[in-house]
């Protein structure tokens, strides 16, 4: 995991430390984990996206991520309640989005859009397959897609 606040390329929002090491595990493989900070529930997610309490010298235009994979069903703050809050603010609006979470409910699907999502990911069942995907994402969204950092 990388230590400075300030230059972070993904932002990974995901309560169960299970799967936090898992995709820490899949990025790192494929070299795309080394500017990475894992937060463990939503509050913290805003605080570092906003730049409040633990993270107030963040210079939030600055220091932005280029993709934040985030987690639906978490504690204090949920997943679509982040994902709002970044959508309305200028600052963080331009972000890349994508939420990865267990849930293949249509409703989690259709708010998770309807807020701005870019890409909404059920997690794999099985080690390898989770790997993939993670492995795929990060290549797409750290190399192939053309953020406006």
């Amino acid at each position: 995991m990388h230590d400075s606040i300030h230059d972070v390329d993904i932002l990974l929002v995901e309560d169960n430390p299970d799967d936090a090491a898992l995709v820490i595990r899949a990025l790192k493989k494929c070299n795309l984990g080394n500017k990475l900070i894992h937060l463990s529930d939503g509050e913290q997610a805003l605080n570092f996206l906003f730049g409040k309490g633990e993270f107030s010298e963040r210079e939030v235009e600055e220091d932005k991520p280029r993709v934040i994979l985030l987690d639906l069903k978490m504690p204090k703050v949920d997943g679509l309640q982040v994902l709002k809050a970044v959508r309305e603010d200028p600052r963080t609006r331009v972000i890349p989005v994508v939420i990865m979470t267990s849930s293949a409910e249509e409703k989690d699907i259709v708010n998770t859009y309807n807020s701005g999502v870019n890409a909404y990911v059920v997690k794999p069942v099985g080690f390898d397959n989770f790997s993939k995907a993670v492995a795929e994402l990060g290549m797409f969204w750290l190399l192939v897609n053309q953020s406006s950092r």
